[in-house]
């Protein structure tokens, strides 16, 4: 069966907030068997409200409308609801009666308004809200002449999320025939999605039970595998059976066959290796710390490092010799060379990793344009050099290159 996640607030539709229920309620949903094929966010805006609720009713069985329960006159969902499916809302009076015991319990009073929250929906039944003033609505009804399943709960995720696992999961499951979703992520580095896709696609588009799906973003891609079957182990051997032919195809560009991040990757590798590794950046920042270091227990590892943007901190912190960026260039393969080697006997790490280059959007030069970078790995024995010209704007320059120095990383210590 397929559902939908309509999250309901303008606020939502500004550059300050987040609609962050809908990952919790799919994951909670995907648990049960149940896929979620649309998430929409709409305003608190009745026509618009009314218009996505027939929309989704007529290509989806489940319906979760989150959010608009309130008793300001923005709080529209349940009207919308009333009109999308021309049936009435009835004032409860066990409803009226709970507002004004909560009222009476916090010593305030009942404001006219808040008596909307006791409306509810011709045939409905209550869904109890423990923790807060909006309860929740269950509406097992019909929509074009098919079964449609309509779950109303309030917005705020303290009670969103307690109210949809203590009143919807049960329901639903005496309902919904029990499937089971099996998932995989595979993650791979540095190949063009374009490529990635034209490599893959031969090979997944034959498995049409399974739904593949590409992400891209950073010099990283993202293949997420979900299969639907009566038993999780038939979903799951179906699943493990095209991640397998997937990983064989990507070869040496697959980094991860459960999800994890190039970062644990590379700590991984160095933990087994029993290595150790420090930086030191210039155009990346400390972006390459910082990944590495958002992973818990990175300091079993990692040393730590400088962020060298200067031509004096990289003598000072990595031993880089003045004329040597005098001769070369601060960006140059001769001196990323020497930011691994010294920023390595500096700290006494086993790996040295240095990034030099030109993030832009300005000091480019015809030589040496913007996105021209230099990424050096040395440990005692040799030190290696790539070189890159990354497209795009500052950030994605430093995105790239960081997610470059890691892959150069792993392929060293795997």
């Amino acid at each position: 069966m397929k559902s939908e996640i309509i999250a309901v607030g303008s606020e939502m539709l500004t550059p300050v907030r987040q609609d962050t229920n809908s990952l919790y309620l799919t994951e909670r949903l995907n648990s049960i068997g149940i896929s979620v094929a649309f998430k929409t966010i709409v305003g608190d805006r009745k026509k618009d409200l009314v218009n996505a609720i027939r929309a989704s009713l007529a290509r989806i069985d489940i319906l979760v409308l989150m959010g608009g329960l309130g008793p300001t006159e923005d709080d529209l969902t349940r009207e919308a609801v009333a009109e999308a499916l021309e049936i009435k809302l009835r004032r409860e009076g066990s409803l009226v009666a709970a507002l004004a015991a909560r009222a009476a319990q916090w010593r305030i009073p009942l404001p006219s308004n808040n008596l909307k929250q006791a409306d509810l929906l011709a045939g409905a039944t209550i869904l109890p809200n423990v923790n807060g003033s909006a309860p929740g609505q269950w509406l097992d009804t019909t929509f074009q002449g098919h079964r449609k399943l309509i779950m109303l709960i309030p917005g705020p995720p303290a009670e969103c999320k307690p109210l949809f696992d203590a009143e919807c999961l049960p329901r639903l499951l005496e309902i919904v025939p029990r499937r089971h979703i099996a998932r995989r992520i595979l993650r791979a580095a540095m190949i063009p999605e374009s490529q990635a896709d034209k490599l893959l696609a031969p090979i997944y588009t034959t498995y049409t039970d399974v739904e593949t799906t590409i992400l891209a973003h950073g010099g990283d891609i993202q293949l997420t595998l979900l299969c639907t079957k009566a038993s999780a182990e038939k979903a799951q051997q179906r699943v493990d059976e095209l991640a397998g032919k997937l990983e064989e195809a990507l070869e040496d560009w697959l980094y991860s066959s459960d999800g994890d991040s190039l970062e644990q990757i590379v700590l991984l590798y160095l933990g087994l290796r029993q290595s150790t590794l420090a930086v030191a950046e210039s155009c990346t920042g400390g972006m390459v710390a910082q990944r590495i270091t958002s992973v818990a227990g990175a300091s079993r590892s990692f040393l730590g490092g400088a962020v060298v943007y200067s031509d004096t901190l990289k003598n000072a912190f990595a031993g880089v010799p003045p004329e040597m960026i005098a001769e070369h260039g601060a960006v140059s393969e001769e001196v990323a060379k020497a930011l691994a080697n010294g920023i390595r006997v500096r700290t006494g790490a086993t790996l040295g990793l240095g990034v030099t280059g030109i993030a832009g959007p300005s000091g480019g030069t015809e030589e040496k344009p913007v996105g021209l970078v230099y990424i050096a790995l040395a440990d005692a024995a040799k030190t290696e050099c790539i070189e890159k010209n990354f497209r795009g704007d500052r950030t994605r320059v430093r995105e790239w290159t960081t997610q470059q120095a890691l892959d150069l990383l792993r392929r060293r210590l795997r």
